[in-house]
C-alpha cells in the first residue's frame, strides 16, 4: 500500500492488519471489525475451540448463518430494499405528474 492510500488500521483479536478503505466507509469497516471481534471473543471465551484459525472460521460459519437466516421467503434483505427503491421512485413520479396538473 502507498502512503496516500486511504486504509486504515484494525485490531482484530489483537492482531494488526492494514485495509484499504474509503473514507466514506471507514465507520462501517470499524463496526464490522467490532462486530467480528465480539463474534470471536463469544466462542474463544466458551472454550471449545482453541486456536484463534479456528475461532475465526467458527465466527465466519456464525455470521454466514445468521446472514442467511434474514433472508424471508426467497428474497434476502437486498432485494427487499431495492423494490422497495423501485416503488418508491414510482410513486414520486406518479406524485409529480400530478403537481403538474395544478
Amino acid at each position: 500500500m502507498s502512503t496516500d492510500d486511504p486504509g486504515i488500521q484494525i485490531n482484530i483479536m489483537g492482531r494488526e492488519f492494514r485495509v484499504a478503505c474509503a473514507p466514506e466507509e471507514q465507520k462501517s469497516l470499524r463496526e464490522a471489525v467490532d462486530y467480528l471481534n465480539r463474534k470471536m471473543q463469544e466462542i474463544k471465551d466458551q472454550g471449545k475451540v482453541t486456536g484463534l484459525d479456528r475461532v475465526a472460521i467458527m465466527a465466519a460459519l456464525n455470521i454466514s448463518h445468521e446472514y442467511l437466516t434474514t433472508r424471508f421467503g426467497g428474497f434476502d434483505v437486498g432485494e427487499i430494499k431495492r423494490r422497495m427503491a423501485s416503488i418508491e421512485t414510482i410513486i414520486d413520479q406518479a406524485l409529480s405528474e400530478q403537481d403538474e396538473l395544478f
